[in-house]
């Protein structure tokens, strides 16, 4: 049996706010000014977490590896938006001249797209996760029942096309709300963020994007880069392809190596 969902400390106070205001504006009418207004901190408080992709106050959420991971020496190499059929197999390129290994984060509509590039990327040695179906700007702003239909859609075409199913999910710039957890909860998947974005969809120098991606660089941490929405460097070269090299040479000399996700998870 699934194990019954258990709501972060930040939810339960916030059910218990909303509990307490309602029987304080029953119990003194007077004093329902002051009872919307604990309503209203609390859903700022609310709002404030889900604009916080590395935030854990809304649920369980991944944004380093573990100690075993870390004693490994690992990092992940977390890539978003694709698949892309012009940049993905650049990327994929890449990373097997490196012998890397990378957790692509999937759009559903995109892989339904492009079936052959996502099953290239597991046939390669990486991980396909669940992006989201439709990749929406208004992911954070639905509701339980449409966020668990677009999720639920990913998943099922990803799992379909690779064989295999996504074990985590990364929404839409990181944004989310209270629902996405108990989501997930009932879906089996995990919650992942990063250790550090370079921006790399607005950024299009290589060597900007390349100096954040470093900058305090330690086993453990959580990479993001896109293969899709990359922003195009000077000369028009999506600008992932002119980091990753240098990205991938530096952990090399670093003594790191880059691996999924799910095998980071391995005790």
């Amino acid at each position: 049996m699934p194990k019954r969902w258990t709501p972060s400390p930040t939810l339960k106070l916030s059910f218990a706010t909303h509990a307490a205001a309602g029987l304080v504006a029953l119990a003194v009418p007077g004093a329902w000014p002051w009872a919307l207004g604990a309503i209203a901190l609390n859903q700022a408080i609310l709002t404030g977490a889900g604009m916080l992709p590395r935030s854990s106050l809304l649920g369980p959420n991944l944004t380093r590896l573990p100690a075993a991971a870390i004693a490994r020496r690992e990092i992940a190499l977390t890539i978003d938006d694709g698949p892309h059929p012009e940049v993905t197999p650049r990327v994929l390129d890449l990373l097997d001249a490196a012998q890397a290994k990378a957790s692509f984060f999937c759009i559903g509509r995109q892989a339904r797209l492009y079936p052959a590039l996502c099953r290239e990327i597991v046939a390669r040695g990486h991980r396909v996760e669940n992006h989201g179906d439709s990749h929406s700007s208004l992911f954070a702003t639905f509701g339980f029942g449409r966020m668990q239909a677009d999720i639920a859609a990913a998943q099922s075409t990803l799992a379909d096309i690779t064989g295999q199913a996504p074990q985590f999910f990364r929404p839409t710039a990181g944004l989310r709300n209270p629902f996405l957890d108990p989501v997930l909860h009932r879906l089996d998947l995990q919650l992942a963020a990063w250790t550090r974005r370079p921006y790399d969809t607005r950024e299009g120098s290589p060597r900007t994007v390349y100096q954040r991606l470093i900058h305090d660089l330690a086993a453990g941490d959580i990479l993001l880069m896109h293969d899709g929405n990359s922003a195009p460097s000077a000369d028009g070269t999506p600008v992932i392809l002119g980091v990753l090299p240098c990205l991938l040479q530096t952990l090399a000399e670093q003594g790191l190596h880059s691996v999924t996700l799910t095998s980071s998870l391995t005790p």
